[in-house]
C-alpha cells in the first residue's frame, strides 16, 4: 500500500491520477477473482476500522449528524453491499452460455463480461460515504479501477476518505478528488469508459453534456419528488408513523425521502396529530437531541426557510410538529413541519424540498392521486400505503417511479437484490447488486465456429444451390 497522500485538489494533480489510472487499467484489462475480492476486503477492512473516525467527519461537516444515523445509513448498507457483491462475484464472472440458431450449429455463443476500465464516481454530499462506497463496489467487482469526485461541502469526510484510500490501495487502484465545482466540471470532461453521477437533476443534466464529449457512458441518479400515498382505509397513524421516519431521517437530505404527502380528504388533521405523536416521541428535545441531524450548510438552510415563506405569502399553512429552530452558534436544525393548502405555483411544489418540510395534499379518490403523480415528472420513489392487493397492483401499474416501497418508506435502496436508479428526470441507469456489476462491465458477446460447418455455402460466386439455400432461409 501507498504512504498517505493528500487529496486531490486541482487540475494537474487531477490529471496526473487520471492518467496513472487509466494506464493501469490498460495494463492490467482482466484482473482475477482473487484481486477483485482483495480489494472488496480492503474497502471492507477501511469501512471497518475507521468507523468512528468517518462518523466524526461527516458529522463535522453536517454541524451535527447524528452518529448512529451514519452507522445506520452510511456503513451498514455498505459493508452489507460488499458482502453480496463477494459471495456472488465468482458466479457473475463466468461466461454465460446463449442459444446458437439451427443454421450456425454446431457453432456455440457465449456472453462473457470485461470490466470497462477506468470509472468516474461523483459523490453528492447528503450521504458523502454510502453513495461513494456502493458504485466502487460495483466498479470493483466488475474489476475495474476508480476515481471519486467529493462533494466541496463535506471537507473532512472528503479529507479523511483520501487519507485512507491512500492507505489500504495503490494510487493507480483508486484516487479520490476534493476542490470546488470548476474541479467538479474538469472531472466530467475526462475520458473515462463510464461516469456515474449522483446529484441534482439540473446538474445531471450539466454532467451529461461534459460525458457527451468523450462519448463517456453515464449512469445519473439524480432526484425529483417523491410522492407518499396513503390509500382509503389505511391507518393513518401507522402511515404517518413511517412516512414521518422516512422524512427525518439525516434531516430530510435524502433524494428518496418523501417529498409529499396524497391523502384521502378529512385525514389532514389526524395525520398532523400522528406527526407530531411521532416526532415528540423519536426526537424529545428536538434542538439539542442527537440524533437528529442538522442541515447541511446555511445556504440549504436559508433556501428551505425561502420555501416556507413563499407557501406561506401564498395562502399555505405551516404547520411545525417538532421544536427545533436553528440558533446562533450551533447546529442548523430545523423543525420537521407540514405543509397544508399549497398550490402548484408555490415552489416547494415545485422544486425538491431536501429537507424536513413535508407537503399534505387530499385527494377524493385513488385516481385523483395517480393523476397528479403521472402529471409530474417521474419520481425516484414512490411510496404506497395500502393493504389492497387489486388497489396494490393498480397503482404499481399505472405509475412509472424509479423504485417503490409498500406500506414504509426508504427500504427499496437497501435491497441488494434490487436495482437502484431513476427514470427520466429522476435519473438513468441503474446499480447495487448484479446490477452494478453489470453496468461496469462489457458484456462481450463471442461466436464460436465449428471446425465442421457448412458456412462455405454461402459464399460467392453464388449459384443454385446457394439460390435454393436462401429461398429457405427467407421462408
Amino acid at each position: 500500500m501507498n504512504t498517505p497522500a493528500s487529496l486531490i485538489i486541482n487540475d494537474t494533480q487531477l490529471n496526473d491520477a487520471f492518467s496513472q489510472i487509466k494506464e493501469a487499467s490498460r495494463f492490467d484489462p482482466a484482473p482475477s477473482l482473487a484481486l477483485r475480492r482483495q480489494r472488496l476486503d480492503a474497502l471492507e477492512a477501511l469501512l471497518r476500522e475507521n468507523s468512528p473516525a468517518i462518523c466524526a467527519a461527516i458529522s463535522a461537516d453536517f454541524g451535527h449528524r447524528s452518529t448512529h444515523e451514519t452507522q445506520l445509513l452510511e456503513i451498514f448498507p455498505s459493508l452489507e453491499g460488499i458482502r453480496h457483491v463477494r459471495n456472488h462475484l465468482k458466479s457473475w464472472m463466468k461466461p454465460q452460455r446463449r442459444s446458437v440458431s439451427l443454421w450456425f450449429q454446431p457453432g456455440r455463443a457465449e456472453i462473457r463480461p470485461q470490466p470497462l476500465g477506468c470509472i468516474g464516481i461523483v459523490t453528492p454530499w447528503n450521504y458523502p460515504l454510502y453513495l461513494a462506497i456502493g458504485p466502487l463496489t460495483a466498479a470493483f467487482a466488475a474489476g475495474n479501477r476508480a476515481l471519486i469526485k467529493m462533494s466541496e461541502f463535506t471537507p473532512s469526510t472528503a479529507t479523511l476518505f483520501a487519507e485512507l484510500a491512500a492507505r489500504y490501495f495503490k494510487a493507480d487502484e483508486l484516487a479520490v478528488v476534493g476542490g470546488d465545482h470548476e474541479l467538479a466540471q474538469a472531472f466530467t470532461r475526462l475520458p473515462f469508459d463510464h461516469l456515474l453521477f449522483t446529484g441534482s437533476t439540473a446538474v445531471g443534466r450539466q454532467v451529461m453534456k461534459a460525458a457527451a464529449e468523450n462519448l463517456t457512458p453515464v449512469t445519473l441518479e439524480l432526484g425529483g419528488k417523491s410522492p407518499a400515498i396513503i390509500a382509503p382505509g389505511y391507518p393513518i397513524a401507522k402511515a404517518a408513523a413511517r412516512i414521518m421516519a422516512g422524512k427525518c431521517l439525516n434531516a430530510g437530505q435524502t433524494c428518496i425521502a418523501p417529498d409529499y404527502v396524497l391523502l384521502p380528504a378529512g385525514e389532514e388533521e389526524n395525520f398532523i396529530a400522528a406527526a407530531r405523536a411521532v416526532v415528540a416521541s423519536s426526537y424529545p428535545d428536538l434542538e439539542r437531541n442527537a440524533d437528529y441531524s442538522a442541515v447541511v450548510n446555511l445556504r440549504h438552510a436559508n433556501r428551505l426557510r425561502d420555501y416556507l415563506d413563499d407557501a406561506s405569502e401564498n395562502g399555505a399553512r405551516i404547520v411545525p410538529v417538532g421544536d427545533a429552530a436553528p440558533y446562533e452558534g450551533g447546529p442548523l436544525r430545523l423543525a420537521p413541519t407540514l405543509v397544508l393548502n399549497t398550490n402548484a405555483q408555490m415552489r416547494i411544489m415545485q422544486e425538491e424540498i431536501f429537507g424536513p418540510l413535508l407537503p399534505i395534499l387530499s385527494y377524493t379518490h385513488i385516481d385523483e392521486a395517480l393523476a397528479y403523480v403521472n402529471a409530474h415528472d417521474r419520481p425516484l420513489a414512490l411510496y404506497l400505503f395500502d393493504h389492497d392487493k387489486a388497489r396494490i397492483d393498480l397503482v404499481l401499474d399505472q405509475t412509472i417511479a424509479g423504485g417503490v416501497t409498500i406500506n414504509d418508506t426508504i427500504l427499496h435502496i437497501a435491497q441488494d437484490e434490487l436495482p437502484f436508479g431513476g427514470v427520466g428526470p429522476s435519473g438513468m441507469g441503474h446499480y447495487h447488486g448484479r446490477e452494478g456489476f453489470l453496468t461496469f462491465s462489457k458484456q462481450k458477446p463471442v461466436f464460436y465456429q465449428s471446425r465442421i460447418n457448412g458456412i462455405g455455402l454461402f459464399n460467392p460466386p453464388y449459384g443454385k444451390l446457394f439460390e435454393r439455400l436462401i429461398k429457405v432461409l427467407l421462408r
